[in-house]
This record gives structure tokens, sequence and C-alpha cells, in this order.
């Protein structure tokens, strides 16, 4: 399929920007997505390519940002194989976790060996945020635990729990694609246990968890926060990441406003990973 490559230039240039440009750009035929030193580069289908519906998406972005962008079209080749191999390689975790595409195999003789095809949804474990949570994991005694992992994109953190022998697993976000992904990349680890839900903190009913994974972003965070807690259980845990360390003040308030009790974070360039537990 011959595609349109569109090079997006974005004032601030930041990783909540280009996510929520990323997610919005979804909305309308784009399937993947690329930081590069330029710009973020975005593929859509030729005939999917709209210029009056992509204005619209520039116009209705909910942060101020000056996005410019141009559009070349690219030849006709396998896209989505090309870009499988070439930008999604293979990454170690810790010391005994890989991950890769079905494009490639780990090298390594990897004790969880998980497999992401990504697709348009983010988590492969190439984002700080990521990967900050998924070192918390190996470290984490998960084994008959029940766990819940919101704004779950590949869902990598649930397979990685589910993979550590924790159940019941519960994944969720409120992206229809990321939905459809994480529903494949379940099934291609054999952790088909996993209930992956699509939706929002309003798919939180009575059922608990003793360890809460919430990757998203700071306001929503702070907004959803209440719903974690309330099913969260006593001398549970929650992990927070998608905000920079100069946020943790705040997310530490609003956690400690709910009763939770700070218990250590992670950085990795600026991005954190911040540790909660349930008194």
């Amino acid at each position: 399929m011959q595609y349109n490559q569109i090079l997006f230039r974005c004032d601030p240039d930041n990783e909540m920007v280009t996510d929520i440009l990323s997610a919005m750009l979804g909305e309308i035929g784009f399937e993947s997505f690329v930081r590069s030193d330029e710009g973020l580069e975005a593929y859509v289908p030729l005939p999917l390519f709209n210029p009056e519906a992509l204005q619209e998406v520039i116009t209705a972005m909910p942060m101020e940002s000056s996005i410019s962008y141009s559009v070349h079209t690219m030849e006709d080749k396998n896209w989505n194989e090309e870009w499988e191999k070439n930008y999604f390689q293979p990454i170690t975790i810790g010391d005994d976790c890989c991950i890769h595409s079905s494009f490639h195999h780990s090298e390594n003789s990897c004790r969880y060996s998980i497999v992401i095809d990504p697709k348009m949804a983010f988590g492969t474990g190439h984002h700080q945020t990521t990967g900050l949570i998924l070192r918390e994991i190996l470290q984490m005694e998960l084994a008959q635990k029940s766990v819940l992992d919101m704004g779950c994109g590949t869902a990598v953190l649930a397979i990685l729990a589910a993979m550590k022998g924790a159940v019941p697993v519960t994944a969720i976000d409120i992206e229809e694609w990321a939905y459809s992904n994480a529903l494949e990349n379940v099934q291609r680890n054999g952790t088909d246990l996993i209930r992956v839900m699509c939706g929002g903190a309003e798919l939180l009913g009575e059922e608990h968890y003793e360890v809460i994974f919430a990757n998203i972003n700071r306001n929503i965070l702070l907004q959803d926060l209440p719903r974690y807690n309330a099913v969260l259980n006593r001398d549970g845990i929650i992990i927070m990441s998608g905000f920079y360390v100069e946020d943790l003040p705040l997310i530490r308030a609003r956690a400690e406003e709910l009763g939770l009790t700070f218990d250590h974070f992670s950085e990795m360039e600026r991005w954190v990973a911040a540790t909660f537990v349930k008194k």
C-alpha cells in the first residue's frame, strides 16, 4: 500500500503535545508515528489522507501549540513491515526481560521474552515511563496478586505481570486502537487470561486490586486517582508514571490527601515512576 509521510513540527515540541497529536491523528486514519530530530513523522495510507480532516485536528488540539507540516508521498511497499524492522528494535529491560516484535528474535536467552507488535499503541518499552515501570515490575513479587494496568497501550506491563504469576490481570485503555492492539499482544504471548477492556476509570467498579500501574499523564492521574485508590486493596501498591520529576510534588500531595503513603520514585531523563502504598 502507498503511504503519505507527514512531518509535523510542533512548538513547543514535547512528549505531551506529540502524544496527544498522535492519538488524534489515529482517529483519522494515521497508522504509525516515529519521533525524529526534525519532528514527528506520521504515516497514513494514501486513500485515507484528508487535508481538511488534518486541519480540523490541528485546530482542535487541546494544548496551545504551533503546528506546521509537510507531506511526502512514499513509494509503494510493505511499510508496516519496514517500520517493524527498522524502528522497533529489540530491547532488554533489567537482566532478564527482552521485548521484541514478531519480526525479530531475542538475541539473549531471557527469562521473560515478550513479543510486542505495537502498531499505533504506545508502550514498547522504549519510552522512559514504560521502561521505568517495567524495571519496577521485575523487582516485585507478583505471584497470585491481582493487577490493574490503566492506560495499558500495548499491554506490555500487564503481560510481564502475568508472566510473573499475577492473577487476575486487567488491562484498560480508552483508545479503541490501543484496546485492539492489546488484545493481539496478549494472545501473541500466551497470556490469554488477561482481561482487556476499552474505556477509562469509569469501568472501575466492585473488583479490587493488590497492584495498580497507571502510566498516563499528570492531569489524568490527578483526576482519576480517587477512583484508583477506591479499588486498591489495603497494603496495595500503585505505581504511577507519565509525568516529569517537577510534577512529583503535585502527584505526591494528591496521593497523600487520599491516604496513600509515598514509598519511592525512580527517574529517567526527567520522567518519573512513583510508588505509593495504601496503609
